[in-house]
C-alpha cells in the first residue's frame, strides 16, 4: 500500500492532488486540523492534513491519462476488493465512536441518527468521491455535538492570544527602562545595585528610581553622596505610612502568630517586658502552644521570671476562662502553636481561637532570613483571619532586608516591631523611617 500526507487549505484541494497523484482508486485514511506559521503563537493559518492511500498493484495499472470527470467515476464504481482493509477499518470505527457521540448528545436513539454517519455497506461500492461527501457530513455533525468544546477552546485561546500581548508590551516597556536606565549617572547606577543586592523587586526599585529621576534638578553633576540622599528620602516616605509603633494604649488583648521556628515565644516575653517596666501595665501570658513538649515550660520560666500570671488554652472554652481569670490584668499577650503555613488545614485551626475583640491587635511574626516568597506564601495563609501588624525577627542574622520592604509593598501590614537577638528584653526594636531607611543602605547595623 502506498500513503502520502497532504496539507492544504480546503478539501477540494485535497481531492484533486490525491486523485492527479494517486489515481481514482485513492481512500482518504484520515483528516485533521493544523495551525501553521505565526510569531509566538500568534497569526497562525488553519491547514488541514489529509492522509490517503492506494494498494500498489492499482497505481501500476493506473493510466497516464488525464483523470475521468466525476461523473463518470460515479457512473463506473469501482469493485469492493479495491477498498483497503486499513480503510474500511478506520471507517466504520469512526462512524461508531460519532455514533455514541451523537446518541450522548441527543434524546433520540442512536437509530434515529442520519444516515450519513453510518458505515459503508458491505454491498456497495467504493467512490472516492462518495467517502468525502460521506467524511464531510460525519465532521459537520462532530463539530455540532462539539460545540461547547470548541467555544471553550476559542476563548482559551483569546486567553493565550491576550496573554502573550501583554508579555510583549511588559518586555517591550523593560527594554525602554533598561535602555532609559543605562543614560543614568554612574552613583544612581551604584545605587541601583546595592538596592538589588539587598533583594529589593524591581517593581519597588523602579517605583523609587522614577521618582529620584523626576525630583533631582541635575541628574549629569549628581554624586554617590547626592544620589544616596535622594534614595533615603523616598525610602522614608515609602515606609512612613506603614510604621503601626508599639502595641496601643488602649489594647487589651494581643495574638501572637506565625510559622515555626520564628522566635514567637522569646519575642512575647521581651514585649511583655516592655510593657511592665517601660509603660507600667500589668501583663498576663496565654499559651495555646501544647504541640511542642518544652513551649508551656518556656513561657512558664518567663512568666516566673517576669512576675506575670500564665494561663494554658487548648480550646475556645479554654480561652473564655482564661480570660475571664487575667480581668484584671492591663495585657494580655497570647501565645499560639506555630504552624506548618503550606499546611492550610493547621493554619486554620488557629482561627478557632484567634477572635478579634474591640480592643485586641493581631502581630504575625516572620523571620528576616526568609525569602521575600516564603513570607508572601506566609502571610497570605495566615491572613484568613485579620492581621493588623507585623514584626520581624533574627535581624541580627542576615545582612539582606530587602524582603520585609517587598512584603510591606505586597501587604496592607504595619510594621511595628523588630528584634535582633534572644536577650530579654534588651533586643527589641521599634523601627523609624529613619532608621529602616539606613539600615536598607548599608549605614548602620540592626
Amino acid at each position: 500500500m502506498r500513503v502520502k500526507r497532504y496539507i492544504v487549505d480546503t478539501m477540494p484541494d485535497a481531492m484533486l492532488k490525491i486523485r492527479t497523484d494517486l489515481g481514482s482508486d485513492a481512500v482518504i485514511l484520515s483528516t485533521k486540523e493544523l495551525k501553521t506559521g505565526g510569531f509566538l503563537g500568534m497569526f497562525q493559518k488553519k491547514k488541514i492534513e489529509v492522509i490517503a492511500a492506494v494498494e500498489k498493484e492499482q497505481v501500476q495499472e493506473a493510466p497516464k491519462a488525464k483523470p475521468e470527470p466525476v461523473a463518470a467515476a460515479a457512473a463506473t464504481p469501482v469493485p469492493k476488493k479495491a477498498v483497503p482493509d486499513a480503510y474500511r477499518k478506520s471507517s466504520q470505527a469512526f462512524a461508531e465512536s460519532m455514533r455514541q457521540a451523537l446518541a450522548a448528545d441527543q434524546p433520540e436513539p442512536v437509530s434515529a441518527a442520519p444516515a450519513a454517519v453510518s458505515p459503508l455497506p458491505e454491498e456497495q461500492p467504493f467512490v472516492p468521491e462518495v467517502a468525502s461527501t460521506r467524511l464531510q457530513h460525519i465532521q459537520a455533525a462532530a463539530a455540532t455535538v462539539a460545540s461547547p468544546a470548541a467555544d471553550l477552546t476559542e476563548q482559551m485561546s483569546e486567553q493565550r492570544l491576550f496573554e502573550e500581548l501583554r508579555q510583549m508590551k511588559q518586555m517591550m516597556a523593560d527594554l525602554t527602562r533598561d535602555k532609559e536606565r543605562a543614560e543614568l549617572p554612574e552613583p544612581l547606577h551604584q545605587l541601583m545595585n546595592q538596592l538589588k543586592s539587598q533583594g529589593i523587586e524591581q517593581t519597588l526599585l523602579d517605583l523609587w528610581m522614577d521618582r529620584i529621576v523626576e525630583q533631582s534638578a541635575d541628574l549629569e553633576s549628581m554624586t554617590a553622596m547626592e544620589a544616596k540622599s535622594a534614595a533615603k528620602a523616598q525610602i522614608e516616605q515609602f515606609t512612613e505610612s506603614r510604621i503601626g509603633g508599639g502595641i496601643a494604649a488602649e489594647t487589651r488583648i494581643v495574638y501572637i502568630a506565625g510559622p515555626t521556628g520564628v522566635g514567637k515565644t522569646t519575642t512575647i516575653a521581651k514585649l511583655a517586658a516592655e510593657q511592665l517596666f517601660k509603660y507600667k501595665r500589668k501583663v498576663g501570658f496565654i499559651t495555646s502552644d501544647t504541640y511542642r513538649i518544652s513551649a508551656v515550660e518556656q513561657l512558664r520560666t518567663y512568666a516566673s521570671i517576669l512576675g506575670v500570671p500564665l494561663e494554658v488554652a487548648q480550646s475556645p472554652g479554654d480561652l473564655q476562662r482564661a480570660l475571664q481569670r487575667l480581668a484584671e490584668c492591663d495585657l494580655i499577650l497570647m501565645d499560639t502553636a506555630g504552624r506548618n503555613y503550606r499546611n492550610e488545614l493547621l493554619v486554620s485551626e488557629l482561627q478557632s481561637l484567634l477572635a478579634p475583640l474591640e480592643q485586641s491587635e493581631t502581630y504575625l511574626v516572620l523571620a528576616l532570613t526568609s525569602k521575600t516568597e516564603d513570607m508572601r506564601t506566609i502571610t497570605d495563609h495566615f491572613s484568613k483571619y485579620p492581621l493588623d501588624k507585623v514584626i520581624f525577627t533574627k535581624a541580627d542574622e542576615t545582612g539582606s532586608y530587602g524582603a520585609l520592604f517587598n512584603l510591606l509593598q505586597d501587604h496592607p501590614l504595619r510594621l511595628s516591631y523588630m528584634t535582633n537577638g534572644q536577650n530579654v528584653p534588651d533586643d527589641l526594636l521599634m523601627p523609624s523611617p529613619d532608621f529602616l531607611a539606613n539600615l536598607l543602605l548599608g549605614e548602620i547595623l540592626p
